[in-house]
């Protein structure tokens, strides 16, 4: 059999009042000569603690249980658990207490208020034609078309330039020609209508400052990005 220290507290103080009546049994019985040496003061702790690596049928057990001595000094090391098993409990509860505290003040400031997704935002739509627009790819020259958006939450329609393959598009928003400095980026699959090839994207420019960008439309097959002066205003 091996002590558990896991047991409730019940268990334990069952455990602990087995010692004692064995301990009162050799008394009442005149044995007061206890076995062997006296254990050292790591297999008290140990015991005290109810260490599953001692058994019952540990004959330093039959030792303890007849010597008044080591009787003695492991209920008062059975006390020293139990008090700071009593201290562990309450810094814990302690602990448990004031985070739900603080969960309920930052409830109750509004900082864990979710913030509305960009769907429920309010939504400028646009459309941006670029069927008979320029390209510039890469750094080479290009008579380019000048687009314009607002500094919103932006729901543009972009209508390819001509010859434009159909599939997925991505279209970002960036400070230079080079890609350089993205503001924002959305991914789309272009529609065929008549001889266009068109796609929808969100771009959230609400933080964007009036001025000079660039907007850049990039094919999955290709990954050459083509760039339109862009005026956000």
């Amino acid at each position: 059999m091996r002590l558990n220290w896991r047991r409730s507290s019940r268990a334990e103080d069952q455990l602990e009042k087995w010692f004692l009546d064995r301990y009162q049994e050799h008394v009442l019985a005149g044995d007061t000569a206890p076995p062997g040496p006296h254990p050292d003061e790591g297999f008290l702790r140990d015991l005290a603690r109810k260490s599953k690596r001692i058994g019952l049928s540990d004959p330093r057990i039959e030792h303890v249980v007849n010597c008044q001595r080591c009787m003695s000094r492991l209920l008062e090391l059975r006390q020293e658990v139990k008090v700071r098993r009593r201290k562990v409990a309450l810094a814990v509860a302690s602990a448990s207490c004031l985070v739900i505290i603080a969960v309920i003040l930052l409830i109750a400031r509004g900082w864990f208020q979710k913030q509305p997704p960009a769907n429920n935002m309010a939504v400028v739509v646009r459309t941006v034609n670029l069927w008979d627009a320029g390209t510039l790819r890469g750094t080479q020259p290009g008579t380019l078309q000048s687009v314009s958006l607002p500094a919103a939450m932006v729901r543009v329609t972009v209508i390819l330039p001509r010859f434009s393959p159909a599939g997925q598009y991505l279209v970002a928003v960036t400070r230079s020609q080079n890609g350089e400095g993205l503001l924002a980026e959305g991914q789309a699959v272009s529609a065929t209508s008549g001889d266009q090839e068109r796609l929808s994207v969100d771009l959230n420019l609400r933080s964007a400052r009036a001025g000079e960008y660039f907007l850049s439309t990039t094919h999955e097959q290709d990954q050459a990005s083509y760039y339109y002066p862009l005026q956000i205003r």
